[in-house]
Formats: C-alpha cells, sequence, structure tokens
C-alpha cells in the first residue's frame, strides 16, 4: 500500500450555511482561517453559500418546471424557422435551365 496518500490533517470544523446561518460541525481537511465558537469550543470555520438547509431539492420548496410550456415554445419555434425559410426561398429567384443545350455524350472509343 502507498504510504502518505490520505491526508492527516482531519479535525472537527464548522460550515455555516450564509442563507440560513444553521451551523454543521464535521470532520474536514478544508482550508480556512476564520474561527468560531460552538457549545465553548472553538473550531475553524468554513462558510458556505448553499447547504442542505436551504437548497430547495431539501426544503420542499423545489420549483415545477414547465414542460408544456417549454414544448409550445419549441414548436413556435420552429414554426417561425418553417416560415422564415418558404419567405427566403420566394424571394430567391430561380435559375433556369438553359433550353437547347447540347448534352455531353458519353460515345465508346475503339
Amino acid at each position: 500500500m502507498k504510504k502518505n496518500l490520505h491526508p492527516d490533517n482531519y479535525r472537527p470544523v464548522v460550515f455555516q450555511d450564509q442563507n440560513e446561518g444553521t451551523t454543521f460541525l464535521v470532520r474536514s481537511t478544508a482550508p480556512t482561517e476564520e474561527t468560531t465558537t460552538l457549545d465553548g469550543v472553538e473550531y475553524p470555520l468554513v462558510k458556505v453559500h448553499i447547504s442542505s438547509s436551504s437548497h430547495p431539492f431539501f426544503t420542499g420548496q423545489e420549483k415545477l418546471v414547465d414542460i408544456e410550456g417549454r414544448v409550445d415554445k419549441y414548436k413556435a419555434r420552429q414554426a417561425a424557422a418553417k416560415a422564415a425559410r418558404e419567405v427566403k426561398a420566394a424571394a430567391k429567384p430561380k435559375a433556369k435551365k438553359a433550353v437547347g443545350a447540347p448534352k455531353a455524350s458519353s460515345a465508346k472509343i475503339g
């Protein structure tokens, strides 16, 4: 087995959610210079912007996505693109084929 593979500076660290103010005491190697006192003991402090106490998935305040509205927007974009292609094709003059132009013949030699 390899030696010195895992860090040896695991220590209790307080993670504080900036949105909720909730704190979690866990063991971590996260570097920090701030400290806080929790239950009369001073711990290193790591501030996080979102955690399980403020994330919508865990709090039950998750937004439902309007799937039907997305499909309608997609169909409207496709219809507008098709109409734009038709207008562009109608405005573009068609090249006329030359009538009576000699065709290259592929006669066998020999």
